[in-house]
């Protein structure tokens, strides 16, 4: 008894090469969370620097989305097909690619379909990254401790292009298309060394139609659609005010920004025992209601109110509710499902959390160009907030209340 328990321990610990693996796989997710807020934090820049207004620079974000939705489902058949690692390391090759061609390519409609392109490959290196990491932890505290680093890449990335946009931009415009680059190589060349290789391809599979009609599928990736567009297209507004009504340089942006994503970071380590001590239906539904209070605290703060007063609060809200339903939303999409069609679940989830900004971003510039107002913009953020929160009551109704 003795020396088994002093030998399991042991057993949960990693070696170089399992934190290797998941080093390689949790850094493709801090690329792809770069690949967003490094952009966002360009926006105003690129819109003086090629004439665009809010509607036509924010193609630049959505466009990367609309091309991580568009691939995500059938991700899965061509993994099954040709194996995952070389789709994985097959991806990534054109994600680096793609980030070259994005510091050479003129004109606003090249380097849309440029961000196109490299959510293409986001559709297929993150969903297989995540496979890959389960397959090589086992379930329960060693897999638990990986997706918590692999959580943690993702918010941290978020955060670093905030900060990483601000220096690219004082070296120039392209840089923030070219950077990906060479950290795409290494990952490529790291993959290519540590990845495991397959034994052999699987059946292609794609989604059963049961799982378009699993509930609490349907309401988380309703939920996340809510969370990530509101987001995104909430920053997008504050960052286009700071820049116009503010005056400020995409440094004061980024960092006045920070507060929308450094909580998520700090907190995404400790997910897994919050989530075992509230539940997912509790903090789900505190994860739509903040984001709601401070889309609406953005939505009739008075006009000409400072960065302290109008804009820091609601950031803070929105940035709460990312803590409470960040993890609790992934973990409620696949409970529930067997192994074969967890990763099509994994798949569907994802497509919808990308769409929520492919979708809402369009409108939301829209009438930021050609509004009645200024605060018709927020209003539609507002409204598609408490669609989030509606899914999230629906779940506490058809379950019962929150233990």
């Amino acid at each position: 008894m003795t020396a088994a328990a002093s030998d399991a321990p042991a057993a949960e610990r990693w070696d170089a090469r399992q934190w290797s693996r998941l080093l390689v796989l949790s850094g493709n997710m801090l690329l792809d969370a770069v690949e967003v807020s490094v952009v966002l934090i360009a926006l105003p820049t690129l819109a003086g620097r090629f004439g665009l207004t809010p509607w036509g620079a924010q193609w630049l974000m959505s466009g990367f989305a609309l091309g991580f939705a568009a691939l995500l489902l059938l991700g899965p058949v061509l993994c099954a097909r040709i194996g995952r690692r070389r789709a994985y390391l097959g991806a990534m090759l054109v994600f680096a690619l793609a980030s070259l061609a994005g510091g050479v390519v003129g004109g606003p409609a090249l380097l849309v379909a440029v961000r196109v392109v490299k959510g293409c490959c986001a559709a297929l290196t993150a969903p297989t990254g995540l496979a890959i990491i389960n397959d090589l932890f086992p379930d329960g505290p060693q897999r638990r401790r990986a997706l918590s680093v692999y959580s943690l890449f993702g918010a941290a990335g978020f955060t670093a292009g905030l900060l990483l946009a601000g220096a690219l931009l004082e070296t120039g415009w392209r840089w923030v298309f070219v950077f990906p680059a060479p950290v795409a190589l290494v990952l490529l060349v790291a993959g290519g060394y540590v990845l495991p290789r397959e034994e052999g391809a699987g059946r292609p599979r794609l989604p059963r139609p049961a799982l378009f009609r699993q509930g609490s599928l349907l309401r988380s990736a309703l939920g996340a659609a809510s969370l990530n567009g509101t987001y995104q297209a909430l920053l997008m507004v504050a960052v286009f005010r700071m820049s116009g009504e503010f005056g400020w340089s995409p440094w004061q942006a980024a960092l006045a920004l920070l507060p929308a994503c450094v909580p998520l970071a700090l907190t995404v380590p400790f997910a897994g025992r919050f989530l075992a001590r509230h539940g997912t239906r509790r903090l789900i539904t505190l994860g739509a209601l903040f984001p709601l209070l401070g889309q609406v605290l953005w939505l009739i703060r008075p006009e000409g109110s400072s960065y302290a007063l109008g804009v820091l609060p609601a950031l803070l809200l929105v940035e709460a509710g990312f803590c409470c339903a960040f993890v609790a939303l992934n973990a409620q999409a696949t409970a529930g499902f067997t192994a074969a069609d967890r990763g099509a679940a994994v798949s569907l989830y994802q497509m919808c959390v990308q769409l929520g900004a492919a979708v809402l971003l369009p409108p939301v510039a829209l009438l930021m160009t050609h509004g009645a107002g200024p605060r018709a913009a927020p209003a539609l953020i507002a409204a598609a907030g408490a669609l989030g929160l509606v899914a999230a009551l629906s779940r506490r109704r058809a379950r019962g209340p929150a233990l």
